[in-house]
């Protein structure tokens, strides 16, 4: 990995780390869909106002089916289970739990798009469902059952990651590629119009605006503009770079920000349950991603 490639990813990290803060603040008060709605709102207006400045026209070539609906996946359905999730668990468990999303990409990449499955990658995933386990059983928050359905909530989002890194590949880089700041702006378009009439719907029936106040919307600004718009023009070009599995290592590195995050500025509790949780999914994550070993050429082969 080149040093440009590690300092986008710890970037990235230490960005999207921040944003299970955001959400926590924002989540409770304005509602999941709501949430989920504005920052996506927000990050598309953010990248359509840069573009121009960027020197990136909108030219689509012919993909914007596929942006649009890799942004339903890769946005506006994770944006609002985490949202969900925000509910009950703490910053720093969803960043955790976001750490799967490599464990999610070697299920979906066998099942679905004929990677190959070793033993090496089959037992990294029961180890990280392990350290789920052990984060949901023995962390800080009591287990019940609102614990174990954001952790669900958490888990559906990293199976939509997974899917829209293999989609990216599939769809945009193999066809001749996009500019990454457009597909990520594309792709929060189309998420955003899947959201607005959800959003709309959830805010006639529990109407959470009054309720809202300005350090609520410095944290949804911030969550928009940062959190997404930018992070995804980061994220796009890793994917680009380094390949949809590869590219998914920055889950792994945003746990220790989140945590951190929640720690100094919510007042989240520590505990040894994250360590544990942590430990066990980055072994989990190291075994899907170490490099495979050689073959060993046929015997007729050899000279």
């Amino acid at each position: 990995m080149q040093p440009a490639h590690l300092v986008r990813l710890l970037v990235l990290s230490a960005i999207w780390g921040a944003s299970f803060l955001f959400i926590r603040i924002a989540a409770p008060v304005l509602g999941p869909l709501p949430t989920a709605f504005f920052r996506v709102l927000i990050g598309a207006v953010t990248l359509a106002a840069c573009l121009p400045f960027l020197g990136v026209r909108w030219d689509l070539q012919g993909k914007w089916r596929a942006v649009i609906v890799l942004g339903v996946i890769n946005s506006g359905i994770p944006f609002v289970m985490y949202a969900v999730a925000a509910l009950w668990l703490p910053a720093g468990y969803s960043a955790i739990f976001n750490a799967m999303t490599p464990l999610m990409g070697v299920v979906i990449g066998t099942l679905f798009f004929a990677e190959r499955l070793n033993r090496a990658k089959g037992l990294g995933v029961l180890i990280g469902l392990a350290g789920v386990a052990v984060l949901t059983r023995t962390g800080p928050v009591v287990f019940s059952h609102d614990v174990l359905l954001g952790a669900l909530a958490c888990l559906v989002a990293t199976s939509c990651y997974a899917l829209a890194g293999f989609l990216t590949r599939r769809w945009i880089t193999a066809q001749g590629g996009l500019d990454n700041r457009l597909v990520a702006a594309g792709s929060l378009l189309g998420a955003t119009l899947f959201l607005l009439p959800f959003s709309v719907a959830a805010l006639i029936r529990h109407n959470t605006l009054p309720d809202t106040g300005l350090g609520l919307w410095a944290a949804m600004l911030a969550l928009g503009m940062f959190c997404t718009a930018i992070a995804y023009v980061l994220y796009f070009r890793l994917i680009a770079d380094l390949g949809p599995v590869r590219s998914l290592t920055v889950t792994f590195l945003i746990p220790p920000f989140g945590i951190v995050w929640g720690w100094l500025f919510l007042g989240e509790a520590l505990s040894w349950a994250h360590a544990g949780g942590m430990l066990l999914i980055g072994v989990a994550v190291w075994l899907v991603l170490r490099p495979s070993a050689p073959a060993v050429a046929p015997a007729a082969a050899r000279t």
